[in-house]
């Protein structure tokens, strides 16, 4: 009996493995806030962030145990179940070793930075302690006992009040500690980081359930993607594809916009047609609705190139009615079908931040995956086709609303002689502080409308929003003002620059 028991014992290798594990699960079980982690959310691969206090305002999730986690590199919060949480020390190089790509490693630069920062604050301060004579201390002592019993019975001070995160004590004592990290870019991510990083409680975010902001990380699918109008738009969602290593052949109307494209190794398609027939799924960005028909049904058109198992995702903004026409005749052939409409600008398209509403085949949807991926930062699947376009033109209408409202309130504020400047600043302080509100009122005190958004676009947006509640009796008088403020912008040759110059239809005197 006394010679068999070792044989009870796993070997050195499986007993070393065996602790690494209860380790591993010993430090997701204590993690708390302020910890550094590897969060993995849905499909996508896992991400550093940072355990944080959520808004008071968001209810915690019912169900399994989980933690309000701040990603670094994004703009991304969401909550994150323990199961798919890791300590972020203990994992690093596990996941550095697995998980490439540039923002991936902007994101590791800001924890770099985040960490450095915290350690070089704590090296300081014990630096400053040890400096303190022990003359000092005798002659201090009693003083340094009042002020500790005080702060015990009263609130704590600013200093007392921002303990470092338990990740980042820990780190000192953690044999990964002796990691050699490489410096990191000083990038606007990082500076952001920092002005930010002591703020986690008081962020606003909403919770993501499907976030793509990772798309540095993007497996191309192994099929053919076409891509048809290199408009704005399709242009910034082409470059993506390309960079994230789609193998991709375009058309366009004007040839010569395809041109930058070939050079980063885009194939070219002579007609719609052709691009069909020779890709496996075929994506196209078009103006409007009578553009979107004339590229299916007509000459070389998409429709000649479709047969059994090809795939057409149209990701313009139609009326639903066009979309299902569309639909209709693409299934008829045996194609497969996708409305896909993308909320978004040019800036968005370009830095692969767009969010993509998609209806119709699901199969196709999941197909897509990767390059949603690539040209987004969120996708949502809502259904039967028609539901996208729908929920699109709603968005665009809510939009184009409040552009038109913005422009109106900068020439009321001109007009009683009030500073445009310092209304904006004001807003910028306000619920309605956003991006957007930014770009476009930045827009408006330059007087420089470079198309963004195009007015004529967000115009036709809104008329056939109008239409769609026209068709259900439902009236929608603010849209339908604000689309004739947009109306009467065109007629002052707008229509080719950004929707905030709806504010010259506005500012003219009647």
């Amino acid at each position: 009996a006394v010679a068999a028991a070792p044989a009870l014992l796993p070997p050195p290798s499986r007993r070393r493995w065996t602790a690494s594990k209860m380790a591993a699960a010993a430090a997701t079980a204590s993690l708390r806030v302020g910890d550094l982690v590897w969060g993995k959310l849905g499909r996508y691969p896992p991400w550093p962030g940072k355990i944080v206090n959520p808004p008071k305002d968001l209810k915690k999730p019912r169900g399994k145990k989980c933690f309000f986690v701040k990603f670094f590199g994004t703009e991304d919060h969401a909550w994150i179940k323990v199961d798919q949480l890791k300590s972020y020390h203990l994992h690093k190089e596990e996941m550095i070793k697995f998980t490439k790509g540039k923002r991936f490693q902007q994101a590791v630069d800001a924890v770099e930075e985040f960490i450095k920062s915290k350690v070089s604050a704590l090296t300081s301060s014990e630096e400053k302690n040890k400096h303190i004579s022990s003359e000092d201390k005798r002659h201090n002592s009693s003083t340094d006992i009042s002020e500790h019993n005080t702060r015990k019975r009263g609130r704590p001070s600013k200093e007392d009040s921002l303990p470092e995160p338990s990740t980042v004590k820990r780190w000192d004592a953690n044999p990964i500690a002796a990691y050699k990290w490489k410096p990191g870019s000083c990038s606007a991510i990082i500076q952001k980081l920092k002005t930010t990083a002591e703020e986690e409680a008081e962020s606003t975010s909403i919770q993501a359930a499907d976030s793509t902001a990772t798309n540095a990380n993007v497996i191309p699918t192994d099929k053919r993607i076409g891509f048809l109008g290199l408009g704005l738009m399709g242009s910034g969602i082409v470059a993506n594809l390309l960079k994230m290593g789609h193998i991709v052949t375009v058309w366009n109307r004007t040839g010569e916009k395809c041109d930058p494209f070939l050079q980063e190794g885009a194939g070219l398609g002579r007609t719609p047609a052709e691009v069909v027939s020779t890709c496996d799924i075929t994506l196209s960005c078009i103006s409007d609705p009578k553009a979107a028909k004339d590229l299916v049904l007509g000459p070389s058109g998409v429709l000649q190139g479709i047969r059994p198992g090809k795939c057409y995702v149209d990701m313009s903004t139609l009326d639903p009615e066009t979309s299902t026409e569309i639909s209709q005749v693409i299934t008829s052939r045996g194609g497969r079908y996708l409305e896909a409409p993308v909320s978004g600008n040019r800036q968005l398209s370009e830095n692969g931040m767009l969010v993509i509403l998609a209806a119709g085949d699901k199969a196709l949807f999941d197909d897509c995956s990767s390059c949603f991926q690539a040209m987004g930062k969120k996708s949502f699947y809502l259904g039967e086709v028609g539901n996208a376009s729908k929920m699109m033109l709603i968005v665009n209408m809510i939009l184009g609303s409040f552009m038109a409202s913005v422009a109106e309130g900068f020439t009321l504020a001109k007009i009683v002689s009030q500073s445009q400047d310092v209304l904006l600043y004001i807003l910028s302080q306000g619920p309605l502080a956003c991006a957007f509100l930014d770009q476009k009122c930045q827009s408006i005190l330059q007087g420089s409308f470079k198309p963004d958004f195009l007015l004529k676009h967000i115009q036709k947006d809104l008329r056939l929003a109008i239409a769609m509640g026209d068709s259900v009796n439902h009236s929608t008088p603010v849209a339908a003002a604000a689309n004739e403020v947009f109306k009467k912008a065109k007629t002052l040759d707008q229509s080719e620059n950004d929707m905030s110059a709806v504010y010259l239809a506005c500012n003219q005197r009647p």
